[in-house]
């Protein structure tokens, strides 16, 4: 738990109940924090406990895990993003009405908030956007329809890399056996063998006792998303403020081809690539919170200079040796 949280609850206009947290003082910028799969609001304990000196941090539970309440209705339509854009509207309005916040996801966080920083709803709601380990699924879609068109050796080889680390969105489509998988062994000790595995590391797994129940719901996020964008892929979905792209170098899920083209997307983007895994918040959060720090501050000055396309982050301890890199690419 952080020190000095606050909790709240946010209740929407389809009665699904949010589970927030904020930390800091209020009259600070806000840097608001959205979980992914399968994980809930307690991955950014660690980060959050970080920030909250310098800032106003929140985060909550999407609907269905940690201590949110599920939807009543059809669980396709309660899991759309277009419902999960509401939801973020509720507690934006609750818990920060007076201001843009800085929004950071991880994961279907950050599939969510490609969403929103490319929502026209959420022009002047949101500040800045820093996007770890996930993508938006219409860029994504895009990107894929792009190299199928091309064709090249480079191009298939990409695609075919990618497709391999994807599987388990075609499993996640199938009924009750992902539910049942996670509700038995994985959520009785798998889950932190392999989640440990992938991360390489010692570090504890997921921290919420809620896995069971967060999973078996999260899986309408692939459902009732995936495939509907992927056959009608968005071409207008431009980011309307700055981003921050974290690629962990070692993501098992995602690879960092899959962003070769997001200058189409974002006018003004800034690239990180860390030395880590899928789960950078809870494996390397000094590191990314001195990586939040430095893009929020920046951008609340204007100091966003066009120097580099990439930047490799370095250790925690090295981070003082040069100035972050960003790039302002041409319009899309």
């Amino acid at each position: 738990m952080i020190d000095g949280a606050r909790e709240h609850r946010v209740v929407t206009d389809d009665g699904v109940e949010l589970a927030v947290v904020e930390a800091g003082d209020p009259l600070r910028p806000t840097v608001w924090f959205l979980h992914g799969y399968p994980d809930c609001r307690d991955l950014w304990e660690p980060v959050m406990s970080r920030l909250k000196e310098r800032y106003h941090v929140v985060a909550y539970d999407t609907r269905g895990t940690g201590r949110s309440t599920s939807p009543a209705g059809p669980a396709r339509a309660g899991y759309a993003l277009e419902r999960l854009e509401e939801d973020f509207l509720a507690a934006l309005d609750a818990l920060a009405p007076y201001g843009p916040v800085h929004l950071v996801g991880h994961d279907w966080g950050s599939v969510q908030g490609w969403e929103f920083a490319t929502s026209a709803r959420l022009q002047g709601g949101l500040a800045s956007f820093t996007s770890i380990g996930g993508p938006c699924l219409d860029h994504a879609a895009l990107w894929a329809r792009t190299r199928l068109r091309r064709r090249s050796a480079a191009d298939l080889r990409a695609l075919l890399g990618q497709g391999l680390r994807s599987w388990y969105i075609t499993a996640f489509q199938l009924p009750r056996l992902p539910e049942a998988l996670w509700r038995g062994p994985l959520a009785h000790g798998a889950w932190a063998a392999v989640w440990r595995a992938l991360e390489r590391t010692r570090v504890p797994g997921h921290p919420a006792p809620t896995l069971a129940r967060d999973a078996a719901n999260g899986l309408w996020l692939y459902r009732a998303n995936t495939r509907r964008r992927s056959r009608a892929p968005r071409a207008d979905r431009v980011a309307h403020v700055p981003v921050q792209l974290v690629v962990p170098e070692h993501d098992p899920f995602l690879s960092a081809r899959l962003y070769d083209d997001l200058d189409r997307w974002t006018p003004v983007l800034r690239r990180h690539t860390v030395d880590a895994g899928h789960w950078l918040p809870l494996t390397r959060p000094q590191a990314l919170s001195d990586l939040i720090t430095e893009f929020v501050d920046a951008v609340r000055v204007g100091s966003i200079p066009s120097v580099g396309r990439d930047h490799r982050a370095d250790p925690p301890s090295a981070f003082g040796r040069g100035h972050p890199h960003f790039r302002r690419s041409e319009g899309a």
